[in-house]
C-alpha cells in the first residue's frame, strides 16, 4: 500500500503524495473535456448552421448529465469501490472524441451527455479517493491540490482546442483520445494500491458505520457551495461576450479568461494551505467579504486592469470548494462518496443554471451589472458560513456520533 507523507511544509508534503498527485493528474486530464468543450461552439453553428442558443445545449448535455449522475456514482462508489475510476476517464476520452465524427447534431447531443457521463463517475470517485490518501494534518491542502489539478486541466482546454481545431477542424476531438486513454491505464495501474475499496476505506483500513447527517450544517456547506459556484461559473462564461462588445481582440479576452481560471487553481491551493492553518471556517468567510469589494472593482474599471481584478476574483471564488468538500465528507461519515457527488453534482448544477439566470440580467441591465450582482451573491451567502461547522465541532459530532 502507497504511503501518505508528511512534512512541515504542508504543500510540498501534498506534492511527494504519489497516490495525491496521480489522481490530481486524472482530474486535470477529464477537466481537459469540459474546457475544450466551448470552443467547439463556432465550428458546429457553422457546420450544421445552428444559432449560438443551440449550440449551448452542448454544453448542457455534457454539464447536465455530469451533475445528476454524480450523487449515483457516489453511492456506488461507498458501495463498490472505485478501482475502475480509469474506465471513467476512457469513456469521457472515446465519447467525447466521437463528436468530431458526428454525422448530425443530434448524435452530437448523445455523445456529449455520454461524455457527461464518464465525468459524473470520475469526479466523486476521484474525491473519494484523495480523501482516502491524505492525511489529517494538511487535509485541507491536499484535497486543493488535488481540486486544482482539474481547474488547471479547465483552464489549459480552450486553448489545446483552438490549436486542434485550427489544425483539424472538428475531428480535432478525435486527438483527444489520447491523453485521456493513456493516463487512464495509468490510473488503472496504480489503482491496484491505492483504490478505495467496497465499504468505503483503503485496504488495511477500519470503515467508520454510518452516522446520521448534521442537516443543519450540511444544508450551509450545500448553500455556500452553490453560491460559489454560480459566481465562478457566471464569471467565467460572459468574460468573452463582455470584452468582445467592448471591442476587445480574441487574444485580449482569452488571455484573460485564462488569467481568470488559473488564478482560480492557485487560489484553491492557497486557501487549502491557510485553512489548514487557522481553520476552513474562518478561510471560507475571509474569501466572501474579500470577493464583493474585488467583484465591484473587476465589474467598474475595464481594460489591462482587469487581468489583476480578475485574477483576484478567480483567486477569491473558486478558493473554498475543497474546503467545503472536505466539510461534506467528514459531516457524512461513512458515506465520503456519496458527500462528494452530492456536493459537486450541485455544485455543476448550480453554475448550469446561474449562468442563464446571470445572462437575463445582462440582457436586461447589461453584463457590468451581472457582474455586480455576484457581489451580492456573495453578501448573502456570509450568514451562512455562521452555520458551518469548525474542524472542533466536527471533532465534536464524531465523538457524540462514536458514543451513540
Amino acid at each position: 500500500m502507497a504511503k501518505t507523507h508528511t512534512a512541515p511544509a504542508v504543500t510540498e508534503s501534498a506534492l511527494r503524495n504519489r497516490p495525491l498527485v496521480t489522481l490530481a493528474l486524472g482530474h486535470f486530464t477529464i477537466d481537459l473535456y469540459a474546457g475544450f468543450l466551448p470552443v467547439l461552439f463556432p465550428l458546429l453553428a457553422s457546420r450544421f448552421g445552428l444559432d449560438l442558443k443551440t449550440v449551448g445545449l452542448v454544453s448542457l448535455a455534457y454539464s447536465g448529465v455530469g451533475s445528476v449522475s454524480q450523487p449515483l456514482f457516489g453511492w456506488l462508489a461507498d458501495r463498490f469501490g472505485t478501482r475502475l475510476i480509469g474506465a471513467a476517464l476512457i469513456w469521457t476520452a472515446v465519447t467525447f472524441a466521437g463528436i468530431g465524427l458526428a454525422p448530425s447534431f443530434p448524435i452530437i447531443l448523445l455523445l456529449a451527455g455520454l461524455a457527461g457521463l464518464g465525468s459524473g463517475a470520475f469526479h466523486p470517485f476521484g474525491a473519494l479517493n484523495a480523501n482516502a490518501v491524505i492525511s489529517d494534518r494538511n487535509r485541507n491542502a491536499a484535497m486543493s491540490l488535488y481540486a486544482s489539478g482539474g481547474t488547471v486541466g479547465f483552464a489549459l482546454g480552450p486553448l489545446i482546442g483552438v490549436g486542434l481545431l485550427a489544425l483539424f477542424e472538428l475531428r480535432g476531438t478525435t486527438v483527444m483520445v489520447i491523453p485521456g486513454v493513456v493516463i487512464a491505464f495509468w490510473l488503472l495501474y496504480e489503482m491496484r494500491a491505492i483504490a478505495v475499496r467496497p465499504g468505503g476505506a483503503r485496504r488495511g483500513q477500519a470503515q467508520p458505520a454510518p452516522a446520521p447527517i448534521p442537516k443543519l450544517p450540511m444544508a450551509a456547506v450545500i448553500l455556500v457551495m452553490m453560491a460559489r459556484s454560480w459566481s465562478m461559473s457566471s464569471i467565467q462564461a460572459f468574460v468573452p461576450t463582455w470584452y468582445e462588445s467592448l471591442g476587445y481582440s480574441e487574444a485580449f479576452y482569452g488571455s484573460l479568461a485564462t488569467v481568470i481560471t488559473l488564478c482560480s487553481a492557485a487560489g484553491t491551493i492557497g486557501s487549502g494551505t491557510l485553512a489548514d492553518r487557522h481553520g476552513r471556517r474562518t478561510v471560507i468567510l475571509g474569501s466572501l467579504i474579500l470577493t464583493i469589494p474585488t467583484v465591484l472593482l473587476f465589474a467598474q474599471f475595464t481594460g489591462p486592469i482587469a487581468f489583476v481584478t480578475g485574477g483576484l476574483v478567480g483567486l477569491l471564488a473558486a478558493s473554498t470548494a475543497p474546503l467545503l468538500l472536505v466539510m461534506a465528507q467528514q459531516l457524512m461519515r461513512g458515506r465520503a462518496g456519496i458527500a462528494s457527488g452530492l456536493i459537486l453534482g450541485l455544485g455543476f448544477v448550480t453554475g448550469a443554471i446561474g449562468v442563464p439566470v446571470t445572462g437575463a440580467i445582462a440582457d436586461a441591465f447589461g453584463i457590468d451589472m451581472a457582474m455586480r450582482a455576484q457581489a451580492l451573491v456573495a453578501l448573502l451567502a456570509i450568514p451562512l458560513t455562521l452555520l458551518l461547522p469548525t474542524e472542533r465541532r466536527i471533532q465534536e459530532l464524531h465523538r457524540c456520533q462514536q458514543a451513540a
